[in-house]
Formats: C-alpha cells, sequence, structure tokens
C-alpha cells in the first residue's frame, strides 16, 4: 500500500473507524471512475476537494454528484475569496496529491465542510490518500472524525437530504 495511503490507515485506526482502507485496481481520481470501480451511485462519493480561502485551506467534501458553488461556500465560512486550490497548495495543507486525498492523514486538522447530500447514502466512499484506494463510511462519520460542519455546499436551495 502506498505510504499515504498506510498513514490514512493508522489515523483512521486511532478515530475508531471500522471501514477498511481498499486498493482499487486502476486509479480513481474521479467520483465517476470511482463509483464505477465500486459499484455504487456517483452520489455516494465523498470527493475531497481544497480549496484556497482566503490562503488558508479548506476541505469541502462533496458528493460526487455536485460541483461546490465556491460564493456561497465562501459566504458560508466568511471568506472574501475562496477558490480551486493548486496542486502545490493541496500537498502543502494535506501531504497528498489531488485525485487521492482522504478527508484525515493531514498534518494539521483542516477547516471542514460536509455536503448535507451525503447523508442521502448509508454507506459513502472517500479516498485513502492515494488515487488506487478508498475507505467506506458515513456521512455522521465524516463529520466526526474530520470536526465538520455540515453544509449545502452546491448552491442548490437548501430542500436537499438532512437540511435544516
Amino acid at each position: 500500500m502506498h505510504r499515504s495511503a498506510e498513514n490514512v490507515a493508522t489515523t483512521l485506526r486511532g478515530l475508531g473507524v471500522a471501514g477498511q482502507v481498499r486498493e482499487l485496481p486502476e486509479p480513481a481520481p474521479t467520483a465517476a471512475t470511482a463509483a464505477a470501480q465500486l459499484g455504487c451511485e456517483v452520489g455516494a462519493i465523498a470527493n475531497s476537494l481544497v480549496f484556497d480561502a482566503d490562503g488558508e485551506p479548506l476541505l469541502v467534501l462533496t458528493s460526487g454528484a455536485h460541483r461546490v458553488d465556491t460564493a456561497q461556500v465562501a459566504v458560508l465560512v466568511g471568506a472574501g475569496s475562496v477558490k480551486r486550490a493548486n496542486p502545490e497548495f493541496v500537498r502543502a495543507a494535506t501531504g497528498q496529491t489531488i485525485g487521492g486525498v482522504a478527508p484525515v492523514g493531514h498534518p494539521h486538522p483542516l477547516r471542514t465542510l460536509v455536503d448535507r447530500w451525503l447523508s442521502a447514502h448509508e454507506v459513502v466512499w472517500a479516498a485513502a490518500g492515494h488515487a488506487h484506494t478508498v475507505f467506506p463510511t458515513s456521512f455522521g462519520e465524516l463529520l466526526r472524525i474530520t470536526g465538520g460542519t455540515p453544509a449545502d455546499v452546491d448552491g442548490a436551495l437548501p430542500d436537499g437530504p438532512a437540511s435544516g
């Protein structure tokens, strides 16, 4: 297993996560490729997206079926600007590379938003530190292990699952 994935697996065990890191036969750098290999809906994939929020890293765990509305996220976190982080910024903030960023296992905890739409799925799959690795989890567990805040991040009206 890749060093980043081993670090994530160790972190998950330390957090009491029962789901095991799983290596996929092919890389899964997108929600669609992960869902195809896992045999699940794209919406059950938790994309770990790192943004630059006024120079600070912000992790947004969003359903693979959504696009993040950066203007809405900026309002949610009180930032003047939220933009997609470049690969160097992502690596510095997470110790991981784009396409395999996990919700945990970073050098320092990241401010995190968790897409409420993930609550519609009993099992949610998240990257585990490398493009070939994932682990099963849930919306509630993602909130717990990241210290994240539930949020509507896609710009839709707040009538989706678990909103309110």
